[in-house]
């Protein structure tokens, strides 16, 4: 679970919902400073268990850099709207509402900087696949090339035998659901989070979103990370294909997917590879400012090769529009 170290919003970001053509998305958004974005915008997705807010310590450092920075609630996480079946949550309708997104925040068809924590990661991946010229790079951050192990796959074992033993054999009910992820919260994850220190207003927030997010997501996004396939020889050939810059980012102490893994997807895909000392599985909140400087760099130095990018054919042109409305907090 990622736990955020503070909630405070900061001064140039608020809580909006995002308009697609898929549906309407909580985001967190962040604008420049100065009110003025003269850089591509830039996406971010969150993990399993995690949300919008774990991106909270970067989103204005990004956006500083002259650029509107959106990080978002997938489907049935937190406050985005469920699915009332598992099929919504499958991986290719999770990346279509991730290609939505890119097209309601840069409706100019010119892009975005995508970036996926951990499952986001696999996500994006997915997009990147279905339609790689709506992006304008791609990070992976503490995301691996395929299905998780270890003790963390331990964890989901475990998850599934309380929530889905049966395999979808049953017909869901989400209200006898929701009440064992609240049994799993109060005798498993509170006791976990008081043990290591953790505040009270912090637990309160993450008891509302694990009781918020839907217990079909938990349940198909689980069985998604023990079973998933490594695509990374397609992932290297659709980029490739889009020109699109690739970088591989996470903590000297993920505890995720190993970091040699992570080391030699970066290689297959021809990718940069960035290790952040002292960070461990969530670097946007262990080790925050460096984060925000490696994702800025990586992204200007996108943007200045856009030439490039566009005499090898990316596909520039209307996309659809969306649009952003404020939401109370």
């Amino acid at each position: 679970m990622s736990t955020p170290r503070s909630l405070e919003m900061p001064d140039h970001v608020r809580s909006a919902t995002l308009q697609t053509a898929r549906g309407s998305f909580a985001i967190l958004e962040a604008q420049p400073s100065r009110g003025v974005a003269f850089r591509r915008p830039a996406l971010l997705i969150p993990g399993f268990t995690g949300s919008k807010e774990d991106f909270l310590p970067i989103l204005e450092p990004l956006a500083s850099a002259g650029r509107r920075v959106y990080a978002v609630d997938q489907r049935g996480q937190y406050q985005s709207p469920r699915s009332p079946e598992r099929a919504g949550y499958a991986p290719a309708e999770l990346a279509a509402d991730v290609l939505a997104m890119a097209d309601a925040v840069a409706p100019d068809g010119e892009g975005v900087h995508l970036v996926g924590h951990s499952m986001g990661g696999l996500i994006a991946r997915e997009a990147v696949l279905k339609r790689g010229a709506a992006f304008l790079s791609l990070t992976l951050l503490g995301s691996g090339p395929a299905a998780l192990g270890g003790e963390r796959a331990a964890t989901l074992d475990d998850l599934l035998g309380v929530l889905d033993p049966g395999n979808g054999s049953a017909p869901d009910d989400q209200a006898a659901l929701t009440d064992l992820v609240r049994q799993i919260w109060h005798e498993q994850l509170e006791p976990e989070a008081r043990a290591d220190g953790t505040s009270d207003h912090i637990i309160a927030f993450l008891r509302e979103r694990t009781l918020r997010t839907c217990p079909l997501h938990y349940i198909v996004i689980a069985r998604f990370l023990l079973g998933c396939p490594d695509r990374t020889v397609e992932l290297a050939k659709a980029a490739a294909a889009a020109c699109l810059p690739v970088t591989v980012v996470y903590g000297e102490n993920d505890d995720a997917w190993p970091t040699q893994e992570q080391d030699e997807m970066a290689q297959r895909l021809s990718a940069d590879r960035i290790c952040i000392p002292g960070a461990a599985h969530s670097p946007a909140v262990e080790a925050p400012m460096t984060t925000a400087s490696i994702l800025t760099d990586f992204w200007n130095g996108a943007e200045r090769r856009q030439p490039t990018v566009h005499s090898c054919g990316r596909a520039k042109g209307a996309a659809a529009a969306g649009s952003i409305a404020d939401q109370a907090s």
